[in-house]
């Protein structure tokens, strides 16, 4: 035999690896969520820990703070309403129909990805505020947009948007017609079908991507602070909150109030990351 030869199953001999490098490239990427990720939030909890248990929770419990709490989940959750809503119907028409502009708008649902948000906050206030496109007519008839809460919603909509669209899409592109055409040769209508076909199967990747849409809101600023007027206990979000103790040289503070906003994402990746493993469980199954 020869001796250059491959060698057999049951040698014991150790197959290649498909990438090779597997030590280093292990420990560049440790490094780098070592420096980048894990160093920053130690630091901020150790500066929060400087503070005391007594001072940390009189920060984190004060009225202004609570305040910016309950806004800013009360905005996210209606944002979040939207979001799944017109994300649902947008991943809808993109999958199931065929039309002049199709493409474009595809791709214009990345466009909050893109875009800095800075200037989507300033084209939304530009854009509801009385003397704006949309922002007169709603006034007219005594709706404001700018500088409510209703501006901070509506920015958080726009820039989670894309994560609906984009994880309920591809699964609508999967499903097999032929469940739905079979649905309709048993007298199923056109809502029956979707309640008890095409919802079933497209609600892992809906709830996904609504607490995606959810997490994003919770941590947007560039976007909001714009649009919101910023006013104390009105229209003040938790992360303007944190800015603000920052200007102030108040770095105990915001990085007391920083902690409860990372514990909020940290609660959000673990409902993420179990909604995720469900709908790939999901997957497997409809395999």
């Amino acid at each position: 035999m020869n001796a250059a030869a491959p060698a057999i199953k049951g040698t014991g001999a150790r197959p290649r690896s498909v990438l090779p490098g597997f030590s280093l490239a292990m420990g560049i990427t440790l490094g780098y969520v070592g420096l980048v990720v894990l160093l920053p939030l130690a630091m901020l909890s150790w500066r929060a820990a400087g503070l005391g248990l007594e001072d940390f929770w009189r920060i984190v419990s004060g009225p202004r703070a609570v305040a910016s709490y309950l806004l800013t989940l009360r905005a996210a959750f209606f944002a979040t309403i939207l979001t799944v809503v017109y994300g649902l119907l947008m991943a809808w028409v993109l999958v199931r129909y065929r039309f002049p502009g199709r493409r474009l708008i595809d791709a214009a649902m990345d466009l909050p990805f893109a875009l800095p948000t800075a200037v989507a906050g300033i084209a939304l206030t530009a854009l509801y505020a009385k003397n704006g496109w949309l922002g007169g007519p709603l006034a007219e008839v005594g709706i404001s947009v700018a500088y409510t809460q209703i501006g901070v919603a509506i920015a958080m909509a726009f820039v989670s948007v894309p994560f609906v669209v984009r994880t309920v899409q591809p699964v609508l592109e999967d499903l097999d017609p032929e469940v739905e055409e079979a649905a309709r040769s048993l007298g199923a209508t056109d809502w029956q079908v979707f309640r008890r076909v095409i919802l079933p199967s497209i609600t892992p990747a809906l709830l996904a991507g609504g607490s995606l849409a959810f997490a994003r809101c919770l941590g947007e600023f560039g976007a909001i602070i714009f649009i919101a007027g910023n006013l104390p206990f009105k229209t003040e979000i938790t992360a303007l909150l944190i800015f603000i103790r920052l200007e102030e040289y108040d770095y105990p503070a915001a990085a007391a109030i920083a902690l409860v906003v990372l514990g909020s994402a940290l609660a959000m990746l673990l409902v993420i990351n179990t909604l995720q493993g469900l709908n790939r469980r999901w997957a497997e199954t409809r395999g």
